[in-house]
């Protein structure tokens, strides 16, 4: 099992470890509730150095890029980021990523760590003839997330002053530390943050730095159990539960993330036009639970006693103090929000609502 060069840091705050896509990585502190509600009031620290850096760039960088997503690459600015699925030829998901373009034929891709290798892969197989260099430093690079509402104070009290930070879907490249690193402005929790990229070599130090000047922030550290459920309450889908190979952005409900203008051709390109026009046999839902359980991954669905759906997502929401969740369900039933649903929880079915998927409010303007 890998570990990242912060695996000392975890253990030494007593963190509690766990298996996740082959890294053994933190999944709590202290507890789950705690670290999960400190990111929404204050600020949270996350290990996100599994996931992967892959650089592309050359002459054919952007075209390139162009032919593996069905968003317009064409439209980034320097320094700019774009919310993006590898499709397939059957318009499924390869993986969802973040594509920043750091500069005219230089382009940074942050990509899931479950997913790293297959990308990689996926990269290489379709270069063909393209003029492009595509570099996977993901074992140079570690990754933390500053998240939460005091993550803007707590980076300028390390050296980056609130008016030099970049804005909400930007990174820009920076030096802290003495070191050159790159700092985004995405995230996954709903709340304001920043990603930190750095040299493996210095990742310990930045670690320090950040909990020791967070302090009078109440900043904590933030294992992966927080991290799902912050991501979940903020309705943001995962891959392996609400992505896979076998769903389209269509039917993920990321039609918002797609250019229906975009000219240029890429894989996958005539299904997903085909279903944004005549529509999908599933889709993504949001609920709430009505009745006291837990929707888990793979539960059923039911409506008028039929099996119509699986949940993927299920939690106790620890902000917003409900039990909520996400699942795909069949689009012929014509289910609309305020509806009721059945999850079967153990033999036995527990009413729920069809919601809007905004569980929160969120605060990062970008997503």
């Amino acid at each position: 099992m890998a570990r990242t060069y912060l695996y000392n840091n975890h253990i030494k705050l007593g963190a509690k470890m766990v298996d996740f896509a082959g890294w053994e990585m933190p999944v709590q502190y202290t507890s789950i509730l705690e670290e999960h509600n400190n990111v929404r009031k204050n600020a949270g620290l996350f290990d996100v150095s599994h996931m992967g850096e892959i650089f592309v760039t050359g002459a054919d960088a952007l075209n390139f890029l162009q032919n593996l997503v069905p968003q317009n690459v064409e439209k980034l600015i320097d320094k700019k980021a774009l919310y993006c699925q590898f499709t397939n030829e059957n318009g499924g998901i390869v993986d969802d990523l973040l594509i920043y373009k750091l500069k005219e034929n230089d382009y940074l891709l942050i990509v899931n760590a479950s997913r790293l290798e297959t990308d990689h892969n996926w990269l290489l197989k379709n270069k063909k003839a393209y003029n492009v260099n595509i570099e996977n430093k993901s074992d140079i690079y570690s990754m933390v997330a500053l998240q939460g509402p005091k993550a803007s104070q707590i980076l300028s009290e390390i050296g980056i002053p609130i008016n030099e930070q970049p804005k909400t879907f930007y990174i820009t490249e920076a030096k802290l530390l003495n070191e050159d690193v790159y700092i985004s402005r995405t995230g996954y929790t709903g709340e304001d943050g920043f990603e930190i990229i750095i040299r493996n070599e210095k990742i310990s130090e930045l670690w320090e730095t950040i909990l020791e000047k967070g302090k009078p922030y109440n900043i904590m550290p933030i294992g992966l159990g927080a991290r799902d459920t912050l991501r979940l309450e903020a309705a943001m889908s995962l891959y392996g539960n609400e992505l896979n190979e076998n769903t389209s952005p269509v039917e993920a409900n990321l039609s918002w993330t797609i250019d229906k203008d975009k000219t240029q051709n890429y894989i996958g390109k005539d299904i997903i036009m085909s279903q944004l026009k005549n529509g999908t046999d599933k889709r993504l839902i949001a609920f709430k639970m009505l009745d006291r359980g837990i929707a888990r991954h793979e539960y059923g669905i039911f409506y008028n006693n039929e099996e119509i759906g699986k949940v993927t997502s299920g939690c106790i929401a620890p902000f917003i103090g409900q039990n909520i969740g996400l699942g795909y369900i069949k689009t012929d039933k014509n289910l609309k929000v305020n509806d009721t649903i059945q999850i079967k929880i153990r033999d036995k079915m527990y009413n729920a609502m069809i919601t809007t998927k905004d569980f929160i409010t969120k605060h990062n303007k970008g997503n």
